[in-house]
Formats: C-alpha cells, structure tokens, sequence
C-alpha cells in the first residue's frame, strides 16, 4: 500500500493507495471533516483514460460529517460518468449510520468487507 498522506495526530485522515486485480482500493483512517475534503476528493478522483472502479476502504474511519457525504456523491457521479463505479467497504457503525440516513448506501453499494466489495 502507498501511504500517501500520513496521519500526524489521532484523528487526523491518512489515505492509503493499493490495486487488487486492476481495482484501485482507497484505505481511509481518521476523521472526514470539512478540513479534509479536499484531501479525500483528491484520493478519489479517476484516473485519465481508465474506467474507475474504486472500492474505499472506511474502516479505520472514526468520524464523518456532510462533508464526506458530498465528497462520495461527486466521486460516484465522476467515477459512473466514465463507465466505472465507487464502492464503500467496512464502514464502522456510525459512519454507515450516516450513509443509511441520508440514502447514500442507496446511491453507492456499502459492503461490510474490501473482499466482499472487490468481488461483488
């Protein structure tokens, strides 16, 4: 896995990098908050000339606001324009809380492992 941005404090989100079988798996730890938004649309934004398929690993995730919810909806909107998909793995409790109230998990698939959502 490529660590691409360490975290330095509990709390704050590190984004790692890795492929599985031609499918990109984003492994995510901390907290996604207004201040890290930016840093997660990055993270997720397709790669030129290939048809995103992402799994997103969220279970080192301790906290989501709106903000990550809004970052999820333009990744899934950027990733399904260009023929591929966005997909959300093992997301604690209350994040997938989240995602359940606002009917992300209707929008995007929310699989309780990365392998479940590699192989679905």
């Amino acid at each position: 896995m490529t660590d691409t941005h360490g975290a330095a404090r509990p709390g704050q989100l590190s984004i790692g990098h890795t492929a599985i079988d031609g499918i990109r798996v984003v492994t995510v730890r901390g907290e996604i908050d207004h201040g890290v938004k930016d840093m997660l649309s990055e993270a997720l934004r397709p790669c030129d000339g290939v048809a995103p398929r992402t799994v997103v690993d969220l279970s080192g995730v301790t906290f989501m606001d709106s903000s990550g919810i809004n970052v999820f909806v333009a990744a899934h909107q950027a990733a399904r324009d260009d023929q591929g998909w966005l997909r959300i793995a093992g997301a604690q409790e209350s994040v997938l809380r989240l995602l359940e109230i606002v009917g992300l998990d209707e929008v995007i698939d929310c699989h309780p492992t990365v392998d479940e959502a590699l192989t679905a």
